[in-house]
């Protein structure tokens, strides 16, 4: 099995507070993205060169109770909370070849699920909880199969990941749960645990 990263999940509270704290901390423009009619939730894209992107997603107003919890944890009250407060760096999602190979070696990736937004198709695991594994530190897994990368209709605006790294009160366990996935992030023992990254803009480095 092999996996690498596929693109950061920023979430807000509404897609255009996201939008805006996007845009203004990088100096670029978000490009559309759609609804996701079987989550109830809708996206705007960003992408990052070398097939990785940048995502900001939030509850779709006009969306569906998709009668589930919905990925990402944006169910959850308390993230909600936070969330309108600040959009923030929540999770990220790798890219594998084997989506059931993965799930057999890491149980609490869930189940996988086929997905669509407009004319794009994609497989991808999500808990039955909607929560996100180690507070969002283990990625949720997806498989594009034969439909056109999202990076591929994106412009470039200049923007590259330079640094992924997060905080967990142990570590070694998140290791261990990446290391099954073929996976590794740089991690640092801490109180918080904590997703961040940093991006080379046309206005410098930025951070989430």
């Amino acid at each position: 099995m092999r996996a690498v990263l596929d693109h950061l999940v920023i979430a807000a509270h509404t897609l255009e507070q996201g939008a805006a704290y996007v845009e203004g901390l990088l100096g670029v423009p978000l490009s559309p993205g759609g609804r996701h009619l079987r989550m109830g939730t809708h996206n705007r894209l960003l992408g990052l060169g070398e097939g990785v992107y940048l995502e900001v997603i939030a509850l779709d107003p006009e969306g569906a109770d998709p009668g589930r919890p919905r990925w990402f944890g944006l169910d959850n009250p308390r993230l909600q909370a936070e969330l309108r407060e600040s959009p923030r760096l929540i999770h990220w999602v790798a890219r594998a070849d084997d989506l059931r190979a993965a799930v057999a070696a890491v149980p609490e990736l869930g189940r996988v699920h086929r997905m669509s937004r407009g004319d794009l198709e994609w497989d991808i695991t999500v808990p039955d909880d909607g929560a996100l594994l180690e507070g969002g530190l283990v990625p949720t897994l997806i498989a594009w199969g034969d439909t056109p990368h999202p990076t591929t209709r994106l412009p470039d605006v200049g923007c590259r990941l330079r640094r992924l790294w997060g905080s967990h009160p142990h570590p070694e366990r998140v290791r261990a749960r990446l290391g099954a996935l073929g996976l590794g992030l740089e991690l640092e023992p801490s109180d918080r645990t904590e997703l961040r990254a940093e991006l080379e803009t046309p206005a410098g480095l930025r951070a989430f």
